[in-house]
């Protein structure tokens, strides 16, 4: 049986609809008519026996097929991305120093650095966990090349490229009841963490008793806490897996978006090709 085979630019214009929304925005970033790319869709939905998008009136949105198409679509590319460049880019040498905060450095981190490291073998990454504020000020001396910054919702970023946004929610354990305690028992970092400015915040103008049970600057720390079901904590949306969960209790206000950004020191080839794969992973994320 002949299977129908994805061709990249189809791929590159569905990627496109699905990240922008609308055909037309869509048709802009890809340099093509909007006519073109309706054609492009509806020569893979039929190739595929799927529909992939729900159109709407103004917008549209990806079927659950579709969302499946979207990750294969993006693996796909990044592949055929890093086999063109095995072949055809010069080779990187050297050494780059990224810091980042813990929760991105042990979930998001380990599969950037694995990608890259096939796509440049000859380069050394060197990673420094840690706050926002020591990742910035060791940025300032010269010892990193890039950092990841945690913003908080207010509206402005200092410095850096935004890479990421979304949700800031309650966590806790499976079956927890520490939601329902008063004061509220919460998991937090120290001081500084712009995660704890913004929940304090949240409680604050919701006038909800809360104490600080149990102070940690990893997640894993408040992992441990929510686990033992003696704090909720506020994470990302993303990033909370069983046996924890997202805690809806109507006494809880919601936190806010948080952003990550990610914070240059300057621009060479070296560090141009990390920040690319670090800024296509959270893409996936999304």
């Amino acid at each position: 049986m002949n299977m129908p085979l994805l061709d990249n630019d189809v791929l590159r214009s569905f990627i496109a609809i699905a990240e922008h929304g609308t055909f037309t925005s869509a048709a802009k970033a890809v340099h093509r008519t909007p006519s073109a790319l309706s054609m492009q869709i509806k020569q893979l939905e039929q190739n595929l026996g799927k529909t992939l998008f729900i159109r709407e009136p103004r917008r549209v949105s990806l079927t659950a097929e579709g969302e499946v198409l979207l990750d294969y679509g993006r693996r796909l590319l990044r592949l055929n991305e890093e086999a063109v460049q095995h072949f055809l880019a010069p080779t990187l040498e050297g050494k780059v120093g990224i810091g980042t905060s813990d929760d991105v450095g042990t979930r998001i981190l380990p599969d950037v650095l694995a990608e890259f490291a096939r796509s440049y073998p000859a380069v050394l990454v060197d990673v420094v966990v840690g706050s926002s504020k020591q990742n910035l000020a060791r940025l300032d001396a010269g010892e990193l090349d890039m950092t990841l910054v945690t913003v908080a919702d207010e509206g402005r970023i200092p410095r850096g490229e935004v890479v990421h946004e979304e949700p800031l929610v309650w966590a806790g354990r499976e079956g927890s009841s520490a939601y329902q305690r008063s004061p509220l028992p919460i998991a937090m970092a120290h001081e500084g963490c712009a995660w704890r400015r913004m929940t304090l915040r949240a409680l604050d103008r919701a006038g909800i008793p809360y104490r600080i049970a149990y102070t940690c600057e990893h997640c894993s720390g408040q992992e441990a806490a929510m686990l033992a079901d003696l704090a909720v904590a506020p994470f990302p949306q993303s990033l909370i897996r069983p046996p924890l969960k997202e805690v809806a209790g109507d006494t809880l206000p919601q936190i806010g978006l948080y952003q990550l950004a990610l914070v240059r020191r300057g621009s060479n080839p070296l560090n141009d090709a990390l920040a690319s794969h670090v800024k296509e992973a959270f893409q996936g994320l999304r």
